[in-house]
């Protein structure tokens, strides 16, 4: 597997002059005298250091190895807790944690960047930093003052790590139906009983105490999700002092073989009476959750697209380097055997549909932490209102777009190996694999296409979609005097149309047919994805032609501009037709003739 390298000038090239993010952070009290162009790049640069150098080299080992289960104790790969704890000195655990708690307060457009590198060094190792992330937003966002100052000084500092325990054997989507259960006792505590299932990071030897966010129902819960409550249950008790005095009545089960992130711990979490607080109001634990949901759910999104950038490197440099067949006369050595693959067509096919997709994801994760930003920190009534319906709408989007489009492009490189892609020795595989949970958890995609089309368009009867393409024909608007991008603008133009075509058909329909959003969701939030693209493309397009003079590389960017227009985005008319047959061609077969 070759190297990893942070991919830091389209980094800050997305940052700046596409999006010019420092004007947002200029007009926030928050960030303004934290956070500036030149600071950013500081960050970020050090960032890439502990991805490069710190993180990366061990991904490889730390698949072979594994972790392991013994006595109820999980131990990770050699290394990880060396590094785990480099990476918490470093305070890279609350890179977005509140400043009050010892967070660096990052905004999210920026801590993207950095999550992205630490993904594609490892996404198994990403996870323990990451749970922890959530964890931290979730009590910070509604935890009392106590739990508060007891549990955040030390998860943000990584001393101590987090989970969210909210699956249970029988219980995947649909939370409502959960069996833990949640028995209040005199001192104000609760006493948590039940099993959770795949909690990620859920016993490790990583650090000496773990914090688990349980779901559970009090004895006087209402029926369905309105009666679910979040508690904090540590695997050791502290006194006030933070100081860890006995083991709480939470172990580990077992863990879990898993297809891929063989380095992160999958673990069955048995709860028996184990003592719990409660974090915010009763019976409103999944509204606490679903604080950080969006946050989380970008952040799964950029695994995929951590995934995809590194597979796009390792097979430039395999394609540039193995020789094999004879390329058109045009482009042949003569004096040479045979020519680098990278001359032959397919292979030039799949690298720039990997680069295409990965810089148009990058692109894509950074506006919509852009909007996050600007949901949070605007000053601007109409401007956070319109952010906070443009994170609704995208959030299932940068999900399981950017999932669905980062396995694409690890197979894609995989493909470009050849045979030497489908065995352990090149490390090509390894991507294929790890990246293949993140159209799984955190809500699989089905349920984010779901939720966009169902509970997002369907339930605003069409409201959220607007402020989504008001914004691109505005800006389509804006370039339209500019004749070099008139045929992409004029395509971009037309697919709008038909969004706004089919999501006013696709209204309609549903109020007749039940089975309709299940049966085009998918397509829905692909076509959806690739406009979006198309939109982060174009505006990737114009200021690259406006910095290309400074930044000769650009001339890349407007080319791969130009392969997206011609050969991905005509994927939309195919996604259209199948958003038009609706439910008929799925529902044709009786249950026994499949």
């Amino acid at each position: 597997m070759a190297d990893y390298r942070a991919p830091r000038d389209d980094m800050d090239f997305v940052l700046h002059d596409v999006f010019n993010v420092a004007a947002d952070w200029e007009k926030a009290p928050e960030l303004a005298e934290m956070m500036d162009v030149e600071t950013a790049g500081a960050i970020l640069d050090e960032g890439a250091k502990v991805a490069e150098n710190l993180v990366a080299p061990l991904a490889r080992e730390a698949d072979e190895e594994g972790v392991k289960f013994e006595d109820g104790a999980v131990t990770t790969p050699k290394g990880y807790k060396e590094n785990f704890r480099q990476l918490a000195e470093g305070g890279w655990v609350g890179v977005t944690a509140n400043p009050e708690f010892g967070g660096m307060g990052l905004p999210k457009s920026l801590s993207a960047q950095y999550e992205e590198m630490l993904c594609s060094a490892d996404i198994a190792f990403s996870l323990y930093p990451g749970l922890t992330s959530g964890a931290i937003m979730a009590i910070d966002s509604h935890g009392s003052d106590e739990l508060k100052n007891h549990y955040l000084p030390r998860m943000v500092s990584g001393e101590w790590t987090g989970t969210m325990c909210l699956t249970e054997p029988h219980a995947g989507t649909d939370l409502g139906i959960i069996k833990s259960k949640a028995i209040p006792s005199e001192d104000g505590s609760f006493e948590i009983s039940g099993t959770k299932i795949f909690i990620t990071g859920g016993e490790h030897d990583l650090v000496d105490n773990i914090v688990h966010l349980v779901l559970a129902k009090l004895p006087d819960a209402p029926a369905g999700t309105k009666g679910i409550s979040l508690f904090v249950v540590p695997k050791f008790l502290s006194d006030s002092e933070g100081n860890l005095t006995e083991r709480n009545a939470v172990s580990c089960g077992s863990i879990e073989h898993k297809m891929g992130i063989h380095g992160s711990a999958t673990c069955v979490m048995n709860f028996d009476g184990a003592k719990g607080w409660l974090v915010g109001e009763p019976h409103r634990g999944l509204p606490a959750m679903f604080t950080m949901m969006n946050y989380e759910r970008l952040g799964v999104g950029i695994q995929g697209l951590g995934a995809a950038e590194r597979s796009y490197q390792n097979a430039l440099e395999y394609a540039k380097d193995r020789i094999q067949g004879r390329g058109a006369k045009a482009t042949r050595n003569d004096n040479a055997e045979a020519d680098s693959i990278l001359v032959h067509g397919d292979v030039r096919r799949m690298l720039l549909t990997m680069k295409a997709l990965t810089e148009g994801g990058r692109a894509f994760s950074t506006w919509v932490g852009q909007q996050l930003d600007r949901s949070k920190y605007s000053q601007d009534d109409a401007v956070r209102q319109k952010a906070d319906a443009m994170v609704a709408l995208l959030t299932p989007v940068a999900k399981a777009f950017l999932t669905d489009t980062g396995l694409e492009s690890t197979i894609h490189g995989q493909q470009v190996f050849g045979g030497h892609g489908y065995v352990r020795e090149w490390g090509q595989e390894q991507l294929v694999r790890d990246t293949r949970i993140a159209q799984i958890y955190e809500g699989t995609n089905g349920i984010q296409a779901l939720d966009l089309l169902g509970r997002k368009v369907g339930g605003s009867r069409g409201e959220l979609l607007k402020p989504f393409i008001e914004e691109i024909a505005t800006f389509l608007q804006g370039i339209s005097g500019n004749s070099n991008w008139s045929g992409e603008v004029s395509t971009l133009q037309q697919s709008l149309q038909d969004l706004t075509r089919i999501s006013e058909e696709l209204l309609q329909k549903a109020a007749t047919d039940e089975n309709l959003v299940n049966s085009v969701a998918v397509e829905y939030l692909h076509l959806v994805g690739y406009i979006s693209y198309g939109y982060m493309w174009l505006r990737m397009a114009v200021a690259a032609e406006e910095k290309q003079a400074e930044k000769p590389y650009l001339a890349s960017k407007i080319k791969t501009a130009r392969f997206y227009f011609a050969r991905i985005m005509p994927r939309t008319h195919a996604l259209l037709g199948a958003i038009k047959d609706g439910s008929e061609s799925l529902y044709l077969h009786d249950d026994e003739q499949f």
